[in-house]
Order: C-alpha cells, then sequence, then structure tokens
C-alpha cells in the first residue's frame, strides 16, 4: 500500500512545490512590472503633459498603501507610537516654513504655499511612520528604536549612522561641485543640520521604513523571510534612487540610468543595509549627514 501512495504523495508535494515556486516569482515580476511600468509610464507621458514627479507618485503610494495598513492594523498601535509619529510629522510640518537651505517641490506641480506643503510633507511623514511601525509589529524588517523604548539607542543609531556617512558625504559634496560647476558657499551650521533633517527623516520613514515594509508584506507571503526581506530592500533602494531623476529620464535616460546606478551603489546601498541591519536611525542619520554636509556646504 505505502509502494503505490509514496509516488502520489511525492507527486504532489512535487507540484506544490513548483508551483510555490512560480507564484513566488509571480509577485516579483507583478511587483517589477508595476513599478517599471510607472516609470516609462511617467516619463512618456511627461513630454507632452505635465505630470507629477516620479517621487511625488511613489509618495502618495505610499501613503495610500500606509493608510490599508493602518486600516487593518491600528489597533496594535500603542500610545507611545502615536505620540512618536504624530511628533516627527508635527516637527516636519512646522519646521519647513523656517528652513532656509532645504526648499520642497512644489507638491504636484499644484501646491506652491509653504504652509499646506508643510502640512502635506507633515502628514505624510506621519501617516508613513505610523504605518511602519505597524508592520514593525507584524515582523516587518526595519526597526525603529524609538517604537521600542530605546531612546539611548535610537541616538547612538543616528550618530553610528552620521559617522558611517562622512567619507561619502566628503564625496558627494565635492561630486555636486564638480558636476554643477559650483564653488563652496559656507552655509551657518546649525541651520545646515536642521534642514538636512528635512530630507533625512522624510525620505527614509517614507521609503526604508513604510515603503519597503508594504514590499515586503506582498513577498513575505510566496518568498523565504529573508530573501523577502532583501528583495523588499532592494526594489525600495532602485525606486528611492531613480526617483531623483524625473527630469533626467525625459531628456538623458542613459545619464539618468548610469548616474542612479552609482548613487544606488555609493549611497543607495548603505542606506538599506544601515536600515535592515540596524535600525532605521541608522539609517537616517546617514542620509543626514549626506544633506548636512551639502547644505553647509552651499551645494
Amino acid at each position: 500500500m505505502n509502494s503505490m501512495t509514496d509516488p502520489r504523495q511525492f507527486a504532489e508535494l512535487e507540484s506544490e512545490r513548483r508551483l510555490g515556486k512560480a507564484a513566488r516569482w509571480l509577485v516579483l515580476l507583478v511587483l517589477g512590472a508595476a513599478i517599471l511600468a510607472i516609470f516609462i509610464g511617467r516619463t512618456w507621458l511627461a513630454r507632452t503633459v505635465n505630470l507629477p514627479r516620479l517621487f511625488e507618485l511613489f509618495d502618495l503610494i505610499t501613503v495610500i498603501g500606509s493608510a490599508a495598513v493602518l486600516v487593518v492594523g491600528y489597533r496594535i498601535l500603542t500610545r507611545t507610537d502615536w505620540i512618536i509619529s504624530l511628533g516627527i510629522g508635527l516637527f516636519i510640518g512646522l519646521h519647513l516654513p523656517f528652513a532656509t537651505l532645504f526648499s520642497p517641490y512644489p507638491f504636484f506641480d499644484l501646491v506652491r504655499d509653504i504652509r499646506f506643503e508643510a502640512l502635506i510633507r507633515g502628514s505624510f511623514t506621519a501617516m508613513a511612520c505610523l504605518s511602519g511601525i505597524v508592520i514593525m509589529r507584524w515582523g516587518g524588517p526595519v526597526r525603529l528604536r524609538m517604537a521600542q523604548g530605546g531612546w539611548r539607542q535610537a541616538l547612538i543609531g543616528f550618530g553610528f549612522g552620521a559617522a558611517v556617512g562622512i567619507p561619502l558625504a566628503i564625496l558627494n559634496v565635492f561630486a555636486n561641485a564638480w558636476t554643477q560647476g559650483r564653488s563652496f558657499a559656507w552655509q551657518h551650521g546649525l541651520a545646515a543640520a536642521m534642514d538636512a533633517l528635512q530630507p533625512g527623516v522624510v525620505e527614509e520613514v517614507l521609503y526604508r521604513f513604510a515603503f519597503l515594509g508594504l514590499l515586503w508584506l506582498a513577498l513575505r507571503g510566496t518568498w523565504p523571510h529573508r530573501q523577502a526581506i532583501w528583495l523588499a530592500g532592494l526594489l525600495s533602494l532602485l525606486v528611492h534612487t531613480f526617483g531623483h531623476f524625473s527630469d533626467e529620464f525625459i531628456h538623458a535616460p542613459m545619464t539618468a540610468l548610469i548616474m542612479g546606478t552609482v548613487l544606488a551603489l555609493l549611497w543607495g546601498v548603505p542606506l538599506t543595509v544601515l536600515a535592515l541591519r540596524r535600525d532605521l536611525e541608522s539609517a537616517t542619520g546617514f542620509h543626514w549627514m549626506q544633506d548636512f554636509a551639502r547644505f553647509w556646504a552651499g551645494l
């Protein structure tokens, strides 16, 4: 009897394994195709129609996904989680009108009043932070030490990331000066330090915390745990890096691909590794150092 059933059971297991493998690659293919469709579609249409920039589209997608996560998982959030997330969003919103070295693009080329821009930017950051915490509590790959009660570890992480980022920050400053054909014009150090928190905090919360977490949620059901984490990290890295080249993809696509690849390798990989291996605070510190050096040098 066993000799009759064992081959059948083996065939069923093999069939399930193949189906699982096919489903795994199908999920990754769908995610990759959707991301490529946004990049290619936006670039093609933007030649004739005024469209939002790539990073604005992905910001919006991240916030919509974050809202969906919160609808399902808001009960898991603690009072401290709400205080941290709303506090970060409030800081971003209140600080923006007083920033002197950082100025965001008008949102969707429609919002030109800095007060409304601050409201949108702060709200997006708070929403993404809340959803990132929910995903973290679901077993997500990126930790926010502050939400785990580790305020000391959070500060250490930020400082560690900033210190690790110093060599590349110096490289970034000289590369910007060379590519832009500009000389250093030293700015107030405190203003540079404060304004660098805008891109450092907002982009890391949106892309390394929320967006990466959303990708992980999509991948974890079919991919092994470790592979799902690093694939999510890779996809979020590519989206965040190449999303900075909206105009270049239209006028000089090869330049955008080359520059994006260099930036992804030199700056995107360290940010992703810091976020996944340590915590979000470490990635934020690294990112902050890049912009602090650039703002301080007047670039």
